[in-house]
């Protein structure tokens, strides 16, 4: 079966941020940067972006533009080469694309359910009103479980398109479109009276209000941010073309998906904290505080509506770069039709979903250090085992891929810093982030201890 590929390098940027620019950016950002004190995690999420993220970033593209692989077929290929068990670490990042696909669906759910009340709010006011608070959503997890099923819905048609006729045209004709939207409501948002005490929030760091787990809390948001772990870098790697270069490739994409994360910061924090006083550190806050904002403010309905569809542009967008990862996997793997991989994949995503979907009905009783199953589902995949997985990662670029391929695919003669910065990519690989990570962890242990 001939592998599809990037018709244009734009495309391949469009999709690499497209796919990290989602719910990971807009929703969980705010509340992470909240939890962890402002300024001070600002400063150590952009560091450990350009120290941990983008080294892993390259290294998976590189990978993916090796192999032709997609991050599991990689990692067995590697393993018969080089008779070392790299293949459990495929099979991890595989299982972490679809159980975070899962509830990432639901959050999506959540997203699409306030589209469409301010959709309505726009002609009846008083649906609006009625409908559109959160514990309104949360109190029914068969809506949430059906508004999960849409947008899996949504992803798949895209998704079994192809890379080219499906995955690329779709982010190239989205991205535009989310861009002008974003900046439209960042505009919006630093009119605000609450911009300046945002700005100081978001900006100043006072690093006495940082933990012992904020350096994982940081890796594990870069790595979910820039869609290290899960292997869909490796999957858009193997779709580039052999004139692509990739440390140039990794570094734009690890810079601009940095820059957004700030701008949504921009974006957000003036709306929550001019909306209510609800605190920071809640998962929820974007979902309870800009509604209730926008419905008593001239003009917001049709802003929220704005806000709302932008959000979901981006949150679908991630989506189909998760989707398209498990697919892609089970496409080299069985030599399955495209259009059954997708269907299954959705499927499998919307069957694990639904117990995340009624974490707040059903499932309401399972609660850890007043943590609902949600949230405790989304700490331990992207704060914990979302690291550890691009550590494995890291191990199978270092030691299965030969010195002389990375350096073939790393550097180019005519770019003289990718020869300078050779040696210091292949040390981080090898020696740098496993050590950052594991005294991340140990502080982390230290903590809950």
């Amino acid at each position: 079966m001939k592998r599809g590929s990037w018709n244009t390098r734009f495309g391949f940027y469009l999709a690499a941020i497209g796919s990290a620019c989602g719910l990971g950016n807009l929703w969980r950002f705010p509340y992470v940067v909240g939890e962890n004190g402002g300024g001070a995690f600002v400063l150590l999420y952009v560091f450990f972006a350009l120290l941990v993220g983008m080294p892993l970033l390259i290294g998976e593209l590189i990978l993916g533009k090796s192999t032709r692989r997609s991050v599991l077929s990689a990692s067995i290929e590697l393993s018969a080469m080089n008779q070392r068990k790299y293949y459990w670490i495929g099979r991890l990042s595989v299982l972490m694309s679809l159980v975070v696909l899962s509830y990432y669906a639901v959050i999506s759910g959540w997203v699409l359910h306030f589209s469409t009340q301010f959709l309505s709010g726009l002609f009846h006011p008083e649906v609006l009103v009625e409908k559109g608070r959160l514990d309104h959503l949360l109190s029914n997890g068969w809506l949430q479980v059906g508004l999960s099923s849409v947008h899996l819905l949504l992803a798949i048609v895209v998704v079994l398109k192809g890379v080219q006729e499906g995955l690329e045209r779709w982010i190239t004709a989205m991205m535009p479109i989310f861009a002008v939207l974003l900046v439209l409501l960042v505009i919006k948002s630093l009119s605000l009276d609450a911009a300046g005490e945002a700005l100081r929030f978001l900006f100043y760091p006072d690093f006495s209000k940082l933990q012992l787990s904020s350096p994982l809390h940081a890796i594990g948001h870069v790595c979910f941010t820039l869609s290290v772990g899960f292997g869909t870098m490796v999957t858009f790697g193997s779709y580039l073309k052999d004139s692509d270069h990739i440390p140039t490739a990794g570094f734009r994409v690890t810079v601009v998906d940095t820059l957004l994360s700030l701008f949504a910061g921009l974006l957000l924090f003036p709306i929550v904290l001019q909306a209510s006083n609800i605190p920071l550190t809640d998962p929820g806050l974007l979902f309870e505080a800009l509604p209730r904002f926008l419905s008593q403010t001239p003009g917001g309905v049709l802003f929220g509506f704005m806000f709302f569809i932008c959000l979901y542009l981006a949150a679908l967008g991630a989506s189909i770069g998760l989707l398209e990862v498990i697919v892609s996997n089970l496409v080299d793997r069985t030599k399955m039709s495209r259009t059954w991989a997708a269907w299954i994949c959705g499927v499998a995503a919307l069957v694990i979903g639904v117990v995340p979907a009624l974490s707040s009905t059903f499932f309401n009783g399972v609660r850890f250090q007043g943590k609902a199953l949600l949230e405790i589902l989304d700490g331990l995949l992207i704060n914990l085992f979302l690291p550890l997985i691009a550590v494995g990662v890291a191990w199978v670029i270092s030691s299965g891929l030969s010195s002389k391929e990375k350096e073939r695919l790393f550097v180019q003669t005519e770019k003289i810093e990718s020869v300078a910065l050779y040696p210091h990519w292949k040390w981080m690989l090898k020696w740098g982030i496993p050590f950052i990570v594991g005294i991340a962890l140990i502080l982390q242990i230290i903590d809950l201890i």
